[in-house]
């Protein structure tokens, strides 16, 4: 009997599939916490997950109240799969889907941690954190697209982050220091 012949069959095995189909999008959201619970970033990819604050926040208490004091990686919290690590001052969380592949969640992850570790030169803190809070939404934006893992690998992260950086000639230097470049490549354009 084909699938078209039996409509209920037909059914059944959409439905079956369509629950178990991979899918790019891995990262149902990202987010960062202090010891005390208090959100430092967070973004949520799946807009039907925990579509307002609210929900946001107290879906983040929630999985802080119940992994802050555990030993372990792993936890299912509210049917989410999801994988976190603690550094001093600060919890990593990162939420999949029920049926999602830890190791895949682990390596992204990892791949925030250590990424971050190597943009704060080894000082994951808190107050690190929230001083170079516009570099850490880069390296999530260059590792996490919409929910879809761009990369795995820190050090292509911090280089794509820095090339960034570097396409802003203010952003590392003084005011003083791009007018003085100017006047020397001036200069040099002149004596030769």
């Amino acid at each position: 009997m084909t699938a078209q012949s039996c409509p209920r069959q037909h059914c059944a095995t959409t439905m079956d599939s369509a629950a178990l189909e991979p899918t790019l999008y891995t990262v149902k959201a990202v987010f960062i916490v202090d010891n005390d619970g208090n959100r430092l970033l967070s973004k949520y990819y799946d807009p039907e997950l925990y579509p307002s604050m609210k929900e946001q926040k107290n879906f983040e208490k929630n999985v802080f109240d119940k992994t802050h004091k555990a030993d372990n990686e792993i936890a299912f919290v509210e049917g989410m799969t999801i994988v976190y690590k603690s550094s001093i001052d600060l919890f990593f969380y990162v939420v999949g889907s029920p049926q999602e592949n830890e190791l895949m969640l682990m390596a992204v992850l990892n791949c925030l941690f250590e990424s971050l570790s190597l943009m704060l030169r080894k000082n994951v803190e808190k107050r690190t954190l929230l001083d170079n809070m516009d570099g850490v939404f880069l390296v999530v934006d260059e590792i996490i697209d919409g929910g879809v893992i761009l990369e795995s690998d820190p050090q292509q992260v911090i280089e794509k982050v820095n090339y960034r950086a570097d396409d802003n000639p203010l952003s590392e230097q003084s005011v003083a220091q791009v007018l003085q470049s100017a006047k020397e490549q001036i200069k040099w354009s002149i004596l030769k």
